[in-house]
């Protein structure tokens, strides 16, 4: 045996121990009867299993630390072995011979594994049995094993088992390298790691959905039966995402879209292109009524560019080589044509529809532009993932003195525009990738002209490295809605080399041409996908200014029916969305129907209301708010809406 010493971080204590000892020994003799509160260890290499032995790190002096169960590390790890006991439990139940596993990784907040059965569908009835066939398997708390073989035998070790997709796999490694294996039991899967100690660990899990995917991503591969699951350290753990998952699926903007007449989507016609009803195209309305009033506030003209352009010009901005495979085609009169993916182009063409002085910039150019971009039909997702969607796009041409400035502005608009729905965020700076284009010198300078307005703003980032545009550095904004997701909406992209690839310009005060610099920018993003944010935030409960109605009048009987026009024309004059249900139904009926459709307020009419010349007055969430004359009401609401306000100023 040959001595090493660790250092066992963050107490930093020195011991010694051999090399040929494991992880897992040296954690028992650590911590004692405790031991079973850590899964693994970080080390040097990465996170890896506490079966390894110490030599593995080769000699010398090493720095681990162990990963606690209720850490984020150990999640992924409980999740690894999870997906091989799920694949095990598959493996079990249908039979060797039928089963050919794909992949089965971790994921944010649980795990999956892309299986097919031959001859058999595995169907959501079958979910409960693998299940308990996954208990059995922790009951019998298999030890798991590593080992490795070279490339060869590990091709031929797959093969024998007849699974070609590991093979596959396998085949694709590099020349030379030790393919690693995972054993428990009876069953053996190609992995790298890392798992816990042994199945038995495993407390709490819950397998959750099914769903097809094609084996690798590509529509020309078999489909396979992709298995859903989660895992916790903890049953309150496991509970509590489980009402979160519940909580998600009651806000679904897929299910309340439809149901609240927002949007229609049809596959058959239109795969990835909602149809926004009358509803729906209100709501949006407000949200770009908002938008422009606070862009005008901010300096920015509204333009329009036409939705197809001729395929030169994506040559020209470098979208041919970079996006074409998201990008749709069109061929009339022997010439090629492309829809638009982005509103940039267009943008340029009009900033060189004539010449520009020094005295114009910087000049701020605004679009609601609608682009279509080519997504796989099985990544389409409700309003989240679509085809065609339509961008609250704009561009800065400025010189290379106001870059700071006018990202700070810049900065505190979109700042401005989130507080109005109370969304927290984060930010990304994602920095130069691979597939890109110009100098390192003028990367360097966009990289640190974004660095420099976010220190200036105060705002806090982290750094995204290699995820910028083709075309320059970026800074990506996260919003966090009421369940705590994160979705990134806004976007500030500084670009150096679009200006140069169209031969910008501008004349400066030497009476000289001088290469603008551009900021591309968004704020919702996707205004489709915002919206099924917004959605979802509020559960389609749209806060008064953006509701599609905002007041609904319901008379008790008939013979109120006319009073209740009365206050529904005076409403409408005050430019206050209202409807009258003058449907034969009972007024508890009436109401329950209005707070489906999350009106906000209710407006109940009966022969005392008439009488008086009011009305008794409800919110949605069922508050009574007593007799009020319809004047108090427009003033009020009034204040409401002009305030942007996110609650009922009634309470």
């Amino acid at each position: 045996m040959s001595a090493m010493s660790l250092i066992i971080n963050p107490e930093k204590t020195r011991i010694e121990v051999a090399s040929e000892q494991t992880f897992l020994e040296v954690l028992k003799s650590e911590k004692k009867d405790r031991w079973k509160e850590w899964v693994a260890v970080k080390t040097q290499n990465g996170t890896t299993d506490l079966t390894r032995t110490i030599g593995e790190l080769g000699s010398g002096e090493h720095e681990i630390e162990w990963v606690h169960r209720d850490s984020p590390e150990a999640q992924a790890v409980y999740r690894h072995t999870m997906s091989h006991i799920l694949a095990q439990a598959v493996t079990r139940l249908f039979g060797d011979a039928r089963v050919v596993l794909g992949i089965g990784p971790t994921i944010e907040n649980g795990f999956y594994y892309d299986i097919l059965v031959e001859n058999r569908a595995i169907q959501e009835e079958d979910l409960p049995a693998i299940e308990k066939e996954m208990e059995r398997i922790i009951k019998e708390n298999y030890p798991i094993r590593r080992f490795s073989l070279p490339k060869d035998e590990a091709i031929a070790f797959m093969r024998d088992k007849h699974q070609l997709y590991k093979v596959e796999l396998i085949e694709n490694l590099p020349e030379g390298e030790a393919i690693s294996f995972y054993e428990q039991g009876d069953f053996v899967d190609l992995c790298r790691g890392p798992h816990l100690p042994s199945t038995g660990i495993i407390r709490s899990f819950k397998l959750l959905s099914l769903a097809g995917a094609y084996w690798r991503g590509d529509e020309k591969n078999q489909m396979l039966q992709r298995i859903y699951g989660t895992s916790f350290a903890t049953k309150e753990a496991l509970q509590d995402y489980l009402q979160y998952l519940e909580e998600a699926k009651r806000r679904d903007h897929r299910r309340l879209g439809p149901q609240l007449g927002l949007f229609h989507i049809d596959t058959d016609v239109a795969a990835g292109m909602p149809f926004f009803l009358e509803k729906g195209v209100i709501t949006l309305t407000q949200l770009q009524t908002v938008w422009r009033q606070f862009h005008k506030e901010a300096g920015y003209i509204e333009v329009m560019t036409p939705l197809v352009m001729h395929e030169k010009l994506w040559h020209q901005s470098g979208h041919w080589d970079h996006y074409r495979e998201n990008m749709y085609f069109i061929e009339k009169d022997e010439q090629n044509y492309a829809v638009k993916p982005m509103n940039c182009p267009g943008h340029i063409i009009i900033y060189k529809s004539q010449a520009r002085s020094y005295r114009e910039l910087p000049w701020k150019m605004a679009e609601f532009g609608k682009v279509h971009r080519y997504e796989r039909s099985g990544v389409l997702h409700g309003l989240f993932r679509v085809r065609a969607f339509t961008q609250d796009d704009a561009h800065i041409f400025m010189t290379e003195e106001d870059i700071v400035h006018e990202l700070t502005d810049l900065i505190h608009l979109i700042d401005r525009m989130y507080k109005v729905f109370g969304f927290a965020y984060r930010v990304d700076l994602s920095t130069r990738p691979e597939n890109s284009m110009g100098s390192d010198e003028l990367w360097e300078l966009a990289t640190e002209s974004l660095k420099k307005a976010l220190i200036e703003t105060q705002v806090d980032y982290r750094i995204n490295e290699g995820d910028g545009a083709f075309y320059g550095p970026k800074i990506d904004f996260h919003i966090k809605d009421c369940l705590g997701r994160t979705w990134q909406c806004a976007t500030v992209q500084l670009d150096f080399q679009m200006p140069e690839r169209f031969d910008m310009s501008y004349i400066g005060q030497d009476n000289q041409e001088h290469r603008p610099v551009m900021i591309h920018r968004t704020v919702f993003g996707s205004l489709e996908r915002f919206f099924g944010i917004l959605i979802e935030h509020y559960a389609g409960a749209f806060p008064s200014w953006l509701a599609p109605v905002q007041v609904s009048v319901l008379p008790i009987a008939d013979r109120h029916i006319d009073y209740c026009q009365h206050v529904k024309d005076a409403l409408c004059e005050n430019n206050i969305r209202a409807q009258v249900d003058s449907r034969s139904k009972k007024i508890n009926y009436k109401i329950r129907e209005a707070q489906l459709d999350k009106v906000p307020y209710m407006m109940v009419v009966g022969d005392k209301e008439v009488e008086e010349g009011k009305v008794a007055l409800r919110t949605r969430n069922g508050k009574d708010l007593g007799a009020v004359s319809i004047e108090s009401f427009i003033t009020v609401f009034e204040k409401e809406v002009k305030e942007l306000s996110e609650h009922s100023l009634f309470e």
